[in-house]
Formats: structure tokens, sequence, C-alpha cells
């Protein structure tokens, strides 16, 4: 089918309703979230330090190509710190990868220090919180990947994790840092940083809060976990950093494992298919589809 406007004639007509087929969508706006970073813990000394939040990126506007598959991945949780001796484990990532995104990879949490071993917080898409040792010594909280100044932003995605502090007795590590703030340091309160808020789902929802650190600290708004927690393990799904092991000889939490979502106006029709399992609804003028678990959309 043909169509002609004064005089210029238009075939095919994949993205225009009521001519060859129906419209396809161009463009989408997606979340991605990576799994946050598992608590750290004090085998000696001390309380231990939260993990840092899985990075997230958001957009909109990102065009897409009808008939390409898009490959989505969901990053795991890191590993929990435990006695005696095993170390925590940073988050893993998450991605968007298809024409159009050239793969959108949010990066996973820095996981807490390990403090027998006088390690800082890891480097993540948030920074994990450094650890400290009672009438020993402090560390620095990891750094997160926060060049950027914009909440849109392709290199935002989390805030460093806070540091550590043996000026208090017990010595107590920093909270992890969470993708809307740094994590405070343990002469503070230990506190995970908080994450971002997002309606992408339909439901304002919080992602990527920082873990817990030293004895008390609570975990950022956002699924961080609390050392005070029977676990301290970060909710999952979204991007949370685990809790600190809540004194020595104990065990830290587990970082929430990420999400992806992606919409677009209801206007268009449904993807062609998926993989994975995802979520899907259709509210508030969206088409909304969310994974858990890695898959693929072809629109």
């Amino acid at each position: 089918m043909a169509l002609t406007f004064s005089g210029v004639t238009i075939t095919g007509g994949w993205n225009i309703a009521g001519s060859d087929g129906p419209a396809v969508t161009p463009t989408v706006e997606y979340l991605v979230v990576a799994g946050g970073g598992g608590g750290g813990m004090t085998p000696s000394s001390g309380f231990g330090s939260g993990g840092g939040a899985g990075g997230l990126l958001t957009n909109f506007g990102v065009a897409v190509t009808p008939g390409i598959l898009y490959t989505i991945t969901i990053g795991a949780g890191g590993g929990r710190a435990t006695y005696p001796g095993v170390a925590p484990t940073n988050g893993d990532n998450s991605s968007i990868s298809g024409t159009g995104f050239t793969t959108i990879t949010s990066i996973g949490g820095g996981s807490g220090s390990l403090n027998s071993n006088g390690t800082v917080g890891s480097n993540g898409g948030s920074g994990g919180g450094g650890g400290a040792r009672t009438g020993v010594a402090a560390y620095a909280g990891g750094i997160g990947v926060y060049p950027g100044s914009s909440y849109l932003s392709q290199d935002r995605q989390g805030y460093n994790g806070g540091a550590g502090s043996a000026a208090v007795s017990p010595a107590a590590g920093g909270g992890g840092g969470g993708a809307g703030a740094v994590g405070e340091s343990g002469l503070i309160s230990s506190a995970g940083g908080v994450g971002l808020s997002s309606s992408i789902s339909g439901t304002a929802t919080y992602y990527a809060g920082g873990g817990g650190g030293g004895g008390y600290g609570v975990g950022g708004n956002g699924g961080g976990g609390s050392p005070n927690n029977a676990s301290g393990d970060a909710t999952v799904n979204t991007g949370g950093g685990g809790g600190a092991s809540p004194g020595a000889g104990t065990y830290s939490g587990t970082g929430g494992s990420g999400i992806v979502i992606i919409r677009y106006s209801d206007a268009y029709v449904a993807a062609t298919s998926t993989t994975g399992s995802p979520t899907i609804t259709t509210a508030g003028g969206y088409r909304v589809y969310q994974w858990t678990s890695s898959g693929s959309i072809t629109f």
C-alpha cells in the first residue's frame, strides 16, 4: 500500500497506523538496575560495613528498531561475608543490548570491607562502605560511578560508600552508597545511602538503596539491608546493598538482585515476542515490561 500527500509518496509504513500494518513504537523508556554488593563484616573487632547499591540508569525517547531482538540481562546480588575470612562479593551488572541502546550497562554494587584483610569498600555502581577495627585503623568507602550531574545522565549510576570510623567504640564500618546519596560514615550513623524513586512500573518505587553499616546503620530506602535484621539481606529485585555483619564472628547480608523495566505508549502495539517471563501490564497510558530474570524483547 502507498500513501500520497502533495505529490510525495510513502510506501511501507510499518510505523504508520492504518497503512500497511499496526503502528510499532519508535521509542521507549527504560530503567536498568544492577545487583547490589554484599555487606562487609569484621571477624575480629568492631562492626561491619554496608554493601553498595547496584548502579541505576534510566532514560526515555530511546529509538528502537522493529524486528530486532533486544537482550535483557539481570544482575545477581553480591554474596555475603561469612566467618571465618570469606569475603563478600560485588553485585553483577544488568544491561539492555541491541540496536539503538548500544548496550546500556548498569554496574554491580561494590561490596563492603572484609576488615581482617585491611580493605576499603569495593568500587562499583555505588561504592561499598569502608571498614574499621577498634583501636587499629579505619578505611575509606568504595567509589561509585558518579561523574555526571543529571538524574538521566548515562554516566551517573551511584554514590560513594561511607568511611569506617575507629573513633567510636566499638569501631563502626560505613554505610554503602546508594543511587541517590553517599553512605554515611561510621562516625555519623553508618546508614546506607538512599536510592532513587521511579514510577516507570506505574507505581512510585525506590530502587538501589545502600546497605547499612556499623551495628545499627539502617539500609537506604530502595531495598538496602540493615545489620539489625535477622540476616541483613537486601530486598530482591531492587539492587539494594547488603547489610553489614552486626558483630564480630557473625555474617553479613547478601545484595539484592537487579531489575530491568521498559515501557512505551499503549497507542502502539504490543511487542512481537518476549522471553524471560517478564511481567506485562497496560495501565496509565503505557505498556510496561518488567524483568526480574534475564530474557529478551522484540518490537
